[in-house]
């Protein structure tokens, strides 16, 4: 299997399953003498893991990282920083049902097709447990990026949507509560429709914001490697996320560009941010902000009609431990690979410096 490695001089690789001994990867190109906070990395983690509160999947798991190179008195030594979590928590027996059929919607089916072989449980590899893994590497890249400040939110649930632009909430408020969101009588209805949502064994989708603050001037290319073409790849690479959109986005199409444009000011900066402080593939110093979908998550906890692999009609039903909605857990997922892409793009404008 291809495309386990993300990124160009700041690489991460990742390798495990769900429901494999351990997940982890290796970080390469993080400059050395970078002082990481252990402690730091373990709080992403812990943001992401599963088990943390009723309206996310009930697998305990410690989510604890351990370093096994790279990573000498506190700071990276410029070498290969390779790390691990061991799975302490799988329920195997629980996919045993489907181990000759397939989920609607989920990767079953494709896996199967291309490689001729699957590992059923939790999805092996296809599984969302493999971004604990991109946590890692994205807590590391944030602490290389130093004074870029990266932050996610939750901004909606199902048709449930914060009113709000990132100008106007208070992300101090972001983790007061389960779902993430900024704002606390929106995110009281969304953990109550969340948990309406898992008593009916359904599903439901949203949307996380993402806003980078302090951006230099000059990262990114300006043909195919473009910054906001590579941080739409990036979260596109999540599993459940059907969209991207950065800027003004997909409301940019209904203005003038006499009202789109964004005036400069003396300085260099601009009156508005409709651009999402990205020009020409490059960031302007201005806000980067996007927003990120996620799907309804494939498995659903109540009977549905699918095929096995022969092709033949079988009804079966979801089990075991599952997110009735994706986007709590996603938050620290979308800043981790935020901080991978700048990061990456950090040390490609170091290069074309030197």
């Amino acid at each position: 299997m291809a495309g386990n490695t993300y990124g160009t001089l700041f690489k991460l690789s990742t390798f495990g399953e769900s429901h494999g001994v351990a997940i982890g990867g290796v970080v390469d190109g993080c400059p050395a003498g970078i002082e990481l906070d252990l402690e730091a990395i373990q709080k992403d983690l812990d943001r992401r893991k599963p088990g943390q509160s009723a309206i996310v999947t009930q697998r305990k798991e410690p989510d604890t990282v351990e370093f096994y190179s790279g990573v000498f008195e506190g700071k990276t030594t410029g070498t290969s920083i390779g790390f691990a979590i061991h799975n302490t928590n799988q329920k195997s027996k629980d996919y045993g049902h489907i181990k000759d059929s397939y989920r609607p919607s989920h990767a079953d089916y494709v896996y199967d097709q291309k490689y001729g072989f699957r590992d059923y449980r939790g999805g092996g590899r296809s599984s969302a447990r493999e971004t604990a893994s991109r946590v890692v590497a994205g807590a590391i890249a944030k602490q290389f990026l130093k004074d870029i400040k990266i932050t996610a939110y939750v901004s909606q649930v199902g048709s449930l949507a914060l009113d709000k632009s990132y100008k106007e909430v208070d992300f101090t408020e972001i983790e007061n509560n389960p779902v993430r969101c900024p704002d606390e009588e929106m995110a009281s209805k969304m953990e109550s429709y969340i948990k309406d949502i898992r008593k009916e064994g359904d599903t439901i989708g949203g949307i996380v914001d993402c806003v980078i603050q302090n951006v230099p001037i000059g990262l990114g290319q300006p043909v195919f490697d473009k910054l906001h073409a590579e941080l739409g790849k990036a979260m596109l690479s999540i599993n459940a996320v059907k969209g991207f959109e950065y800027g003004s986005g997909f409301d940019g199409v209904a203005m003038k560009g006499s009202q789109h444009n964004d005036q400069f000011n003396s300085d260099g900066s601009t009156k508005t941010n409709y651009s999402g402080g990205i020009q020409g593939g490059i960031s302007n110093g201005m806000d980067i902000y996007f927003k990120v979908a996620f799907k309804p998550v494939a498995t659903v906890i109540q009977g549905y009609e699918t095929i096995d692999k022969d092709g033949n009609k079988v009804v079966t039903e979801g089990k075991g431990r599952h997110d009735p909605c994706v986007v709590p857990r996603a938050v620290p997922i979308v800043e981790a690979m935020a901080a991978l892409v700048l990061a990456d793009f950090t040390l490609l404008n170091r290069a074309t410096k030197l």
